[in-house]
């Protein structure tokens, strides 16, 4: 019982005169700190006192913005592989327009008695968004685990592809191509993952003496349909090679340049971001920028599961390097 109280205590930062407050059911204790007790014992693999003993499974949260994009299906069957290896159960959250919000998600994982949080993709890589959920589960020190972008203030740890290097090989075969007039095709413009191949794009126009004017660079959201009517407004300025954050958002940039009465690659190179299911299936074949997803899966299931068994915050971003996947949809610019 004493190593108990002493290792829950370490965990959550107060007294174990605290801890057995708590264990104990007596009075004098903040609902947080009641919260952060409980959740440690779940993550010390502690039992709790029967009374205090909820249902409960060895259940880890995997929340995720979409499916739509072949990405994210591919990432979750990583994540789950490793989960399930280690005797964990993913829980699917899944945020949709309209739907259940990603604080709310995170109170319905709270009321499960998680073990840890798993986000990939989600409010924290925007700026400008409510983070109050993420402080929350900073506050109970559960697990959690982000994927491709930090939270300045929050002690997190986060596994990403490198956006800059995924900008630097694009642009870089571009130029090597003789492209002169690139266009960039990003997501939001508070999303953390773009703002770094914002800055990568730019460092790259003045390394090679190109122009890359606000015309040449557009932001919004990641779909075929907002790509198409993104690389719309590049194919006016002129361009004749697109670097797209996503997939998906390059085969609506391909659509764009088709329905401009134009060619890929002939006209205009096409260069996506992810490297998804059925990429090398497309006409042309596209030219993207490959993830290195079963690694980063890996990665995010060691750093998961390292919280678990020490007391030791981890709030480093460890990244990993993408890879330009040359396909069909780049070609020499015309002379």
């Amino acid at each position: 019982m004493s190593r108990r109280l002493a290792d829950v205590a370490r965990k959550v930062g107060v007294s174990e005169a605290t801890v057995s407050r708590v264990l104990n059911g007596k009075p004098g204790v903040s609902a947080s700190t009641r919260d952060a007790v409980l959740t440690a014992l779940d993550v010390l693999g502690y039992e709790r006192p029967t009374k205090l003993r909820g249902e409960r499974a060895r259940l880890v949260g995997l929340v995720m913005p979409e499916l739509q994009n072949p990405i994210f299906p591919a990432l979750a069957e990583a994540i789950g592989g490793g989960l399930a290896q280690n005797g964990y159960t993913p829980v699917l959250c899944i945020q949709t327009a309209g739907g259940i919000s990603e604080s709310d998600y995170v109170e319905l994982l709270l009321h499960q008695q998680v073990s840890g949080v798993i986000f990939a993709g989600g409010a924290y890589a925007q700026a400008e968004v409510n983070h109050d959920h993420y402080a929350r589960l900073r506050e109970l020190k559960l697990p959690t685990v982000l994927v491709n972008a930090p939270i300045d203030g929050l002690d997190f740890a986060t596994v990403s592809c490198d956006d800059a290097t995924s900008m630097e090989q694009a642009f870089g075969h571009l130029v090597q191509l003789g492209h002169g007039r690139i266009g960039i095709l990003l997501g939001p413009s508070d999303h953390v993952p773009s703002q770094r191949k914002h800055a990568a794009a730019l460092r790259m126009a003045e390394r090679h003496g190109l122009e890359l004017g606000e015309d040449r660079i557009v932001h919004s959201l990641y779909s075929l349909e907002s790509g198409q009517t993104a690389a719309t407004k590049l194919l006016a300025a002129g361009v004749t090679g697109i670097v797209c954050a996503s997939d998906p958002m390059a085969l609506g940039a391909v659509r764009a340049v088709r329905r401009a009465g134009l060619r890929v690659p002939e006209d205009v190179s096409v260069i996506g971001y992810d490297d998804s299911a059925l990429m090398n299936c497309t006409e042309p074949p596209l030219t993207t920028v490959r993830q290195p997803i079963e690694a980063m899966g890996k990665m995010i299931i060691e750093l998961l599961m390292r919280q678990m068994s020490s007391e030791r915050a981890i709030g480093d971003e460890v990244f990993f390097a993408p890879e330009l996947v040359v396909r069909g949809s780049t070609a020499p610019a015309k002379r």
